[in-house]
C-alpha cells in the first residue's frame, strides 16, 4: 500500500541545536504509526512537520510529502489552545462544515456524524457548550471532530491521552481507533506505552533525534514494567495544617449564569505532607487546584495558609502570600512567554518574589533546572525549542524558585517519559524531606500517587467522596 504522507531524511536545526536529525517516516491509510522516544526525542518537531510547520528560526533540510492543504489534522496535547473560547462549540463545528458547502441539515448532519465518530455519545449537549465548559477529553474528541469535517486524511495526535483518567483514555483511544478504521492514517506521538500497545500497528523509536528502531509495536517496545519510583515515605502524618480549604463551594461563571464544579470541600494539608487529588476528568481537581493558588476566585468558603485566610484572587496576595503558593500549570506551554529565553522567565520568579539580585537568581536557576535534568545551553533557547517534558521541568523549576511552602502540582508527570517522571518524583520527595514543602498532587497516575503521597482526595462531580 501506497504512503498517504511521507518525511524523507527530515533533519531540523535552531540556533545550531539539532531538533531532528535524518528522519523518516512513512504514514499509511487506515494504518497508525506511533513515534515514541523520551522527552526532546523529536516525536513534535517531526509530528509538525507533517503540517508543514517548523520552530522559529528553523533550518530544515529533507522532504515532506502530504495529500495537500488541510489533508493533515492536528490534536494537540491540550486542546484547549486551539479551541476559541468565546464561542459555542456548536457554532466552532457549523463553521467548519460551512467550508464544504451544503444546506443547513447536510451540515448539522456532517457535524453530527463527526461527534460520534470522535465518540462524543451527546452531540446536542456539546454543541450547546463553551469549550470551558467541556472536560479535557471531551474538549479532545471535539478537535478530533474539526479535523473529520476538514477532510484530514493524516491525523496527527499529540499525547492524546495525557492527563486524562483511565475511563477518558479508554474513550480517545476507541475514538481514535475508530477514525483509523476509517480509512484515516494516525501519527500517534506518545509516553504512552500501554496506549501505543493497544493502538499502534507500527512504532518508530526516536533519541535525541535520531531514528533508533522501528517495525511492528509489539516488537519494538521492551515489555511492560512498572517504574522504579521513589519508595512511600512514613505513614506517620505530620502534626497541624500548612494549607487548608473550608466548605469550599466554587462556580464557573458564564453569559447564561454560574455553573457549580466544587460542592462544599473541606480538607487540609500538613507541612512536609503530600495530598494526592484524583478524580474523572471535569471532577473539580483543577478548580481545587486553581482556588488554593488564586488562580479561581469564584467561590464561597475560605482557603486558609497556617490558620490564616489568603485573598481569593492573585492580583490581592502580597509578594510572600505568592510566593508561599505556587502553581505548576498542566500545559507549560501557555505558562511561558514565547519571546524571552527559558532562563530569563525561570530566574525571574527569584528576582521578582525574594527579592534576589539578578546574577544570584540565575545562577540558582541554572542549579535547580539543571537538578531536573536541564542543561544550561537548553534553557538559553525560547519556549518553542523545548520539547513538551522540557517545558514541564523548567515551569517546576520556576515555581521553586519562589521558595514555597505549598506547591499545587496539576498533572506534571502526565507528559514525561517514565525516567525524567522518577527524576521529577524523587526530586519532589527530597524537597519534602529537607525543607517541608506541602504538595498538592493533582494526577491521574496511580502509580505516582502511590509513591508520593500520605493521602488522597477522591472528587466525583465536584464532591469530595474520599480522603485517606
Amino acid at each position: 500500500m501506497s504512503p498517504v504522507a511521507e518525511v524523507e531524511g527530515l533533519r531540523v536545526t535552531v540556533a545550531g541545536s539539532t531538533l531532528v536529525d535524518g528522519v523518516s517516516l512513512m504514514v499509511r491509510a487506515g494504518r497508525i504509526t506511533a513515534l515514541v522516544g523520551p522527552s526532546g526525542s523529536g516525536k513534535t518537531t517531526t509530528g509538525r512537520a507533517l503540517l508543514g510547520e517548523f520552530p522559529a528560526g528553523a533550518r530544515v533540510d529533507g522532504r515532506v510529502t502530504t495529500p495537500g492543504p488541510g489533508s493533515v489534522g492536528y490534536v494537540p496535547q491540550h486542546p484547549a489552545a486551539v479551541l476559541n473560547p468565546a464561542r459555542r462549540t456548536g457554532a466552532l463545528l457549523r463553521d467548519i462544515a460551512a467550508l464544504r458547502g451544503g444546506t443547513r441539515r447536510e451540515m448539522r448532519d456532517r457535524v453530527e456524524h463527526a461527534l460520534r465518530l470522535a465518540q462524543l455519545p451527546d452531540p446536542d449537549m456539546v454543541l450547546r457548550r463553551y469549550p470551558h465548559q467541556l472536560s479535557g477529553g471531551q474538549q479532545q474528541r471535539v478537535v478530533i471532530a474539526q479535523a473529520l469535517l476538514l477532510g484530514a486524511k493524516v491525523i496527527v495526535a499529540d499525547e492524546p491521552t495525557t492527563g486524562q483518567d483511565p475511563a477518558t483514555k479508554q474513550g480517545v483511544v476507541k475514538a481514535l481507533a475508530d477514525v483509523a478504521n476509517q480509512g484515516i492514517a494516525i501519527v500517534l506521538l506518545s509516553h504512552d506505552w500501554d496506549v501505543v500497545r493497544q493502538l499502534a500497528d507500527d512504532a518508530v523509536v526516536l533519541q535525541a533525534g535520531r531514528v533508533v528502531d522501528r517495525g511492528p509495536a509489539d516488537a519494538v517496545l521492551p515489555a511492560p514494567t512498572r517504574p522504579a519510583l521513589p519508595k512511600p515515605r512514613a505513614a506517620t502524618r505530620p502534626a497541624g495544617s500548612r494549607i487548608a480549604v473550608q466548605e469550599l463551594t466554587a462556580r464557573h461563571r458564564t453569559a447564561h449564569g454560574n455553573i457549580p464544579v466544587l460542592h462544599g470541600a473541606t480538607l487540609s494539608v500538613a507541612a512536609g505532607e503530600c495530598l494526592a487529588v484524583t478524580g474523572r476528568s471535569g471532577s473539580g481537581k483543577t478548580t481545587l487546584g486553581r482556588c488554593l493558588a488564586g488562580l479561581h476566585s469564584a467561590y464561597d468558603g475560605a482557603v486558609l495558609l497556617d490558620g490564616a485566610p489568603l485573598p481569593r484572587s492573585v492580583r490581592a496576595r502580597a509578594r510572600t502570600e505568592l510566593a508561599a503558593v505556587q502553581y505548576v500549570f498542566q500545559d507549560p506551554k501557555a505558562a511561558f512567554d514565547e519571546h524571552r529565553p527559558v532562563l530569563d522567565q525561570v530566574a525571574r520568579t527569584a528576582v521578582r518574589l525574594r527579592g534576589a539580585d539578578r546574577d544570584t537568581a540565575r545562577r540558582t536557576a541554572v542549579r535547580t533546572l539543571e537538578e531536573l535534568g536541564l542543561a544550561e545551553v537548553l534553557t538559553l533557547r525560547h519556549p518553542g525549542a523545548l520539547s513538551g517534558g522540557e517545558l514541564q521541568r523548567a515551569a517546576l523549576a520556576r515555581a521553586l524558585l519562589a521558595e514555597p511552602e505549598v506547591l499545587v502540582c496539576d498533572e506534571i508527570t502526565s507528559g514525561l517519559d517514565a525516567a525524567t517522571r522518577d527524576t521529577i518524583l524523587s526530586h519532589l520527595a527530597g524537597l519534602r524531606e529537607r525543607h517541608a514543602l506541602s504538595l498538592v498532587f493533582i494526577t491521574h497516575d496511580r502509580a505516582a500517587a502511590e509513591a508520593l503521597a500520605d493521602r488522597t482526595a477522591v472528587l466525583d462531580a465536584g464532591r469530595l467522596v474520599a480522603c485517606r
